[in-house]
């Protein structure tokens, strides 16, 4: 009995470090620390930060920029392997880039305020060690395909982008509105930027990729 009880905490605990999947980018980071490799930013995100690097990963070698998205994954997830994909490797900057999947409700009811403090959480961590912080905007959204009984979608984005930008101005960090370059008159995803209205295409990224050089330059003091 007492062995199936530390059995099943042995599971339960290797569960909720799967949670974050912190085994994803564990080699990539590993290689980075033992070569030394300098790192001037990292873009944490979800599914649409992993589909930017495999969609152009010259624009990311050629910047010295490192993709740390993992598709489906909330704030929340995100929090929990900051310390690894982010703070370990020392970058200069961070991107954040979160709240889609929150909204989408990927790993429980959405809650603003808990999504809102998690990214809080992530930008004090950076900021505690050292690392200039972007917040990113939620990419617009009319529903979602896999959560079609997710309503309101827009407003919920707009209404996180809100604490978001109001958060960033008070605290003196930059935030980036990929929102208001790329959503059409009801909020969505403009024709031609996405398939399915929330994973950009080639071109749903060529328009956020100079807005946010342009906002790392700035911050790092590049021309």
């Amino acid at each position: 009995m007492a062995f199936a009880l530390l059995l099943s905490e042995l599971i339960n605990a290797q569960s909720a470090v799967d949670f974050a999947n912190l085994g994803k980018y564990k080699e990539d980071n590993t290689t980075i620390l033992n070569t030394k490799k300098k790192v001037d930013v990292v873009f944490m995100g979800n599914s649409i930060t992993e589909g930017w690097v495999k969609t152009h990963s010259a624009f990311f070698v050629e910047n010295n920029y490192i993709g740390r998205g993992i598709s489906g994954q909330t704030s929340s997830q995100m929090l929990l392997r900051f310390q690894n994909d982010v703070v370990a490797l020392k970058p200069r900057l961070v991107v954040i880039n979160a709240g889609t999947n929150d909204i989408a409700q990927n790993t429980g009811t959405y809650d603003p305020d808990f999504t809102f403090n998690n990214i809080k959480a992530m930008a004090d961590i950076a900021q505690s060690n050292g690392i200039k912080v972007i917040i990113a905007s939620v990419l617009p959204a009319a529903a979602f395909p896999w959560r079609k009984e997710i309503t309101d979608v827009p407003q919920k984005v707009d209404a996180l982008n809100s604490r978001l930008k109001q958060y960033s101005l008070n605290h003196k960090l930059t935030f980036i509105d990929y929102n208001k370059a790329m959503r059409d008159e009801k909020g969505g995803m403009r024709e031609g930027l996405s398939k399915d209205g929330i994973h950009p295409e080639p071109a749903g990224y060529s328009i956020m990729e100079p807005l946010i050089k342009s906002a790392v330059n700035k911050a790092l003091g590049k021309k």
